[in-house]
């Protein structure tokens, strides 16, 4: 009777071992699916919270003057994807011109500019009420040379007296820099030399290869091609000899940055971002990151072009526009004739956001 029950009570905890030992396999079935689903549920929501960031991109037009290896930190910006990071979606348009790109802006067809900041003057003194407000300062030199027909190593301002020069527009940033530097120089504009101000913006260069003037004005890559076709030769500097020159900022309507003060603070500090890159990498460095910007020019020449202006001290290292610049750019403006009456900086500069940026 005692070996019975000895027995029975052996095979109930035998039996109880295996029911609990299928009860853990069951257990760990369940907890290995309660993983599997957590992963999946947690995979779908990073999805939906990329979809959902990726859609929150706020879009944002920027018209450019022109595109020029002149502005590489802007390039750089957008290649490197600083302004996604900032949450912006930017559709670059090129305007041919700061008359085409200020219209951009007041129409709203933009709602960022790139120009010279002498358009913001000229609206402002216009008499417009939603002005446009320069928020960022990219260059601080002028961008364009003087290309002579042979070499002159020791060439002199005063060697363009009695020659004809392919200059700019009336009332544009290169034509009225070119003419502060010759008045810097003791040499009249009016009767010193001839000035051809009839030729379209980008076609100089062209012009100047079919033999037309004695010496032209030329932004890159004009000037670097004239000189690898043996058409031209650099001989001086636009930006190294009017010295530091406010020639290109960021602006946009007062009322845009009003309603969308977050919009222009990461526009900035994308841009910012672009500006450190510049300055903590090498000419070679930069040409290769803008390189997808100027498909139609070589690695070698866009190299050659970072460099001059690397040398030259082209980029700032903020966005800050000082005033100090604004007042230079009112004397050249007064120079060429083309301000009656000074403007206030506090209306048409604000640094608040360059100064966030540069932190």
């Amino acid at each position: 009777m005692k070996k019975r029950i000895t027995g029975i009570l052996l095979a109930a905890a035998l039996s109880f071992s295996l029911f609990t030992g299928c009860s853990a396999g069951s257990d760990g079935k369940d907890s290995e699916n309660t993983d599997l689903a957590q992963t999946e549920q947690t995979a779908d929501e990073n999805r939906e919270e990329a979809d959902k960031t990726e859609k929150e991109l706020t879009e944002v037009t920027l018209n450019e003057v022109a595109h020029s290896i002149f502005y590489a930190p802007m390039y750089v910006a957008i290649e490197e994807g600083y302004f996604e990071d900032e949450g912006i979606a930017l559709d670059l348009v090129c305007g041919f011109g700061a008359d085409k790109t200020m219209t951009a802006v007041i129409s709203g067809e933009a709602e960022i500019g790139f120009m010279g900041s002498e358009a913001s003057i000229y609206t402002y003194a216009e008499g417009a009420t939603d002005y446009v407000v320069n928020f960022a300062q990219l260059t601080q030199r002028a961008g364009n040379f003087l290309v002579a027909r042979e070499e002159m190593p020791d060439f002199k301002w005063e060697d363009l007296k009695g020659h004809l020069v392919l200059g700019g527009r009336k009332g544009g940033m290169p034509e009225m820099v070119f003419e502060y530097i010759l008045k810097q120089n003791g040499i009249d504009p009016g009767t010193d030399l001839e000035i051809n101000q009839n030729i379209d913006f980008g076609s100089t260069a062209a012009a100047f290869a079919e033999n037309q003037g004695d010496f032209t004005v030329e932004f890159e890559p004009g000037a670097t091609s004239l000189e690898s076709e043996g058409k031209g030769y650099v001989v001086a500097s636009l930006g190294e000899d009017s010295g530091y020159v406010p020639y290109t900022a960021f602006s946009a309507k007062q009322s845009y940055i009003e309603e969308n003060p977050d919009v222009i603070q990461g526009f900035t500090n994308a841009l910012q971002k672009g500006m450190d890159y510049v300055q903590a990498h090498t000419p070679e460095e930069i040409a290769e990151i803008i390189e997808p910007q100027f498909p139609e020019t070589d690695l070698a020449t866009i190299t050659t072009i970072v460099t001059r202006y690397y040398n030259q001290d082209t980029w700032k290292s903020d966005l800050i526009f000082e005033e100090s610049s604004f007042d230079l750019l009112q004397d050249i403006l007064e120079s060429a004739g083309e301000l009656e009456e000074r403007v206030p900086y506090e209306d048409l500069v604000t640094t608040e956001f360059a100064e966030a940026a540069a932190k």
